[in-house]
């Protein structure tokens, strides 16, 4: 990207006049020092954004990280940066990618449709030699001769450059593989390898614009992980949110998705649900399945103590934005924490 191409998008993300960036790097860098947060670039523009107030998910998911940790890992602002920041850069970035693979897939077609048509013509001019056993005119067969030696070096020619087109386009077919699977792993999660919050956020829009079918969230969240973290680790912590996930998937109706929103939080879209009390029903199932999880430490084997969650259902209303749904959602699961925890709210 050019210099000028670069200039265009910093202002494209961050418009404001001086004045007004001003005001909000006063109140950015407050909450970086407030949290401890190393000062670069990658911080500046998520506590920058966040100072904006625009964006209530990336708000909220940076209130769980600073709430939830000590410090700041470097891998939640790496991701935040990449799904808040630049991922309309990246959409962009595929897309060009894509039409380069379809411009080199035409121009092999369209060389292969002449090759084609040139040894057809070739082979047409042959049969005419053949056939002028007395000719009028006595140059005509040297003529003819000479037209399909013509053909011949244009047919070489053309075969030459198909076969280093062949083998572009085998290195196109080598790009588009490394490129769908960045593209699946930027849709997944890395370590529970169910949808990331990135495309869970583009699945939810989906599903709320189409009308004409029930959309219910759960959203859950592991009670107490950060004292389990502290108390065997992260690498057992990371078992248990394999572990939960795996639940998940395995829990699943048809036409649901589910995705690991951030840290210990999941989510689950319900579409072509009936009603809020049949999203209700889903999550207690859940939960139970949850708290039925035995998970045992690798060392000793002990078993771990009993592992459980908290669940907040919310059932979309007509035109219902994301935003609200996902709020509401997350208002139930903050009274399922406060009335006790391993419970269902709506």
């Amino acid at each position: 990207m050019s210099q000028i191409e670069t200039r265009a998008t910093a202002l494209a993300l961050y418009p404001e006049d001086s004045r007004e960036a001003a005001a909000l790097l006063k109140q950015a860098v407050p909450l970086m020092v407030k949290h401890n947060i190393a000062p670069n670039p990658v911080h500046y523009a998520l506590w920058y954004t966040y100072s904006k107030g625009e964006d209530s998910e990336l708000n909220r998911h940076l209130d769980r990280v600073v709430r939830d940790f000590d410090g700041f890992p470097p891998e939640s602002a790496t991701r935040l940066f990449r799904d808040y920041i630049i991922r309309d850069e990246l959409e962009e970035a595929r897309a060009g990618q894509q039409q380069a693979i379809n411009l080199v897939d035409d121009m092999h077609r369209d060389v292969s449709r002449s090759v084609e048509g040139s040894l057809d013509f070739q082979s047409s001019l042959g049969r005419c030699i053949e056939m002028l056993e007395a000719p009028a005119n006595e140059r005509l067969p040297d003529i003819l001769s000479e037209l399909q030696h013509s053909t011949q070096l244009m047919q070489t020619q053309q075969e030459r450059f198909l076969s280093q087109l062949s083998s572009a386009q085998n290195e196109i077919k080598s790009l588009r593989s490394k490129l769908e699977r960045a593209q699946l792993a930027a849709t997944l999660d890395g370590l529970t390898e169910l949808l990331n919050r990135s495309a869970f956020t583009r699945l939810l829009e989906q599903a709320l614009g189409n009308r004409a079918q029930g959309v219910a969230l759960v959203m859950l969240d592991i009670d107490h992980f950060k004292q389990f973290n502290d108390q065997y680790g992260h690498p057992l912590g990371d078992r248990v949110l394999k572990h939960v996930a795996q639940v998940l998937r395995g829990a699943l109706p048809a036409h649901a998705t589910a995705a690991r929103y951030g840290g210990e939080e999941f989510c689950v879209i319900l579409e072509h649900c009936a009603d809020l009390e049949s999203a209700v029903v889903f999550a207690e199932q859940l939960r139970m399945k949850v708290q039925s999880l035995r998970i045992k430490a690798r060392g000793d084997g002990k078993v771990l103590d009993t592992i459980t969650a908290s669940f907040g259902v919310a059932f979309a209303h007509p035109g219902e934005q994301p935003d609200n749904l996902l709020t509401r959602a997350d208002d139930a699961l903050y009274q399922a924490k406060r009335t006790g925890r391993n419970r269902v709210h709506c």
